[in-house]
């Protein structure tokens, strides 16, 4: 949830203390990320709204299903109110239960398919990951349904974060083992009340993650924008709902940002390329795409544009496949 590079403003109401939590506010802007880079130059008119209005949507389903969120209130059309932790110092030791409101400085991702763009695939090849660790006996095709979640961990303050082994993630959340399991258990719980009303409305919910802070009465909240196209990778008939299609222009057309040879070399952001905007036919058809998306995912209708179909094929005709 750091909004270092992110697509959201913070807005500090009442600050956190060692004591008690703080109040904040997200302001989810048009801005789009990939490849770490951090914001890019074009911004996609509407998609702050659309994505907070499935934000809002998903803070008050997973409620209902039990799981206590850091959502307090919307505030149209794209802002949050939300209970605000502290953030841990990266370079001292990690925070306890015991300590009190402090966001976990990891994420939690939870994959139910393996699709294309899937960082599973990259590993697999080059080694990073086994078929085993997947819990597959082969190297799987793209595509691939899993029988059963994959759950991974991996930092969110590094320029480039980095999967962790459960062992890692746990001594980074600062967590005992029934606390671990209940993480765990927890996310298993948010990607389950997820896939399932992807599903009742006609779409994939691949993966995602989920962010948690640690209450002042030692208790796991669910925190940042779980299960909107920003944190969750959505398909609809095998087309991706949300910035993966950007980010496959970007490498097909030799516009790809090479953020990690960028960082291992130690060049300063500042110093980093440009990205190239976009043509700029593409702006209103991931608009039409996000706001479909959020109103076949919510059922609110606001900008009454093209379905979620159209849309779709829309964004295929002309970013292409």
């Amino acid at each position: 949830m750091p909004v270092l590079n992110s697509t959201k403003n913070l807005h500090v109401i009442e600050p956190p203390t060692a004591r008690r939590e703080g109040v904040g506010v997200f302001e989810y802007t048009d801005h789009y990320t990939v490849f770490h880079y951090g914001r890019m130059p074009d911004v996609i008119p509407g998609k702050g709204e659309a994505i907070c209005r499935m934000a809002v949507f998903n803070f008050r389903l997973l409620e209902e299903a039990g799981v206590r969120t850091h959502f307090r209130r919307f505030i149209a059309p794209n802002r949050i109110e939300f209970t605000l932790a502290r953030l841990p110092d990266p370079a001292a030791r990690p925070l306890t239960p015991a300590s009190g409101n402090y966001l976990l400085p990891l994420q939690v991702l939870f994959r139910n398919e393996l699709p294309p763009g899937s960082s599973v695939h990259r590993r697999l090849a080059v080694g990073d990951l086994t078929p085993a660790d997947v819990g597959l006996d082969a190297v799987p095709p793209v595509g691939e349904k899993l029988k059963r979640p994959l759950i991974e961990y991996a930092t969110t303050r590094d320029d480039v974060n980095r999967f962790l082994t459960p062992a890692e993630a746990q001594y980074l959340a600062g967590l005992d083992d029934e606390q671990f399991q209940a993480l765990r258990e927890v996310t298993l719980t948010v990607n389950t009340v997820l896939t399932g009303h992807a599903d009742k409305v006609g779409l994939s919910h691949c993966d995602g993650k989920a962010e948690y802070l640690m209450s002042s009465d030692q208790e796991l909240v669910l925190a940042d924008s779980p299960g909107t196209p920003d944190e969750s990778r959505l398909m609809l008939d095998g087309m991706h709902c949300g910035k993966q299609v950007l980010r496959d222009w970007y490498v097909g057309s030799g516009n790809e940002i090479p953020t990690s040879k960028l960082i291992a070399d130690g060049a300063p952001r500042s110093q980093w390329p440009r990205p190239a905007s976009l043509p700029p036919e593409f702006l209103p058809v991931m608009s039409d795409l996000y706001r479909s998306l959020s109103e076949t995912w919510t059922g609110e209708q606001h900008w009454h544009g093209p379905d979620l179909p159209a849309a779709v094929r829309a964004v295929a005709d002309v970013i292409g496949r």
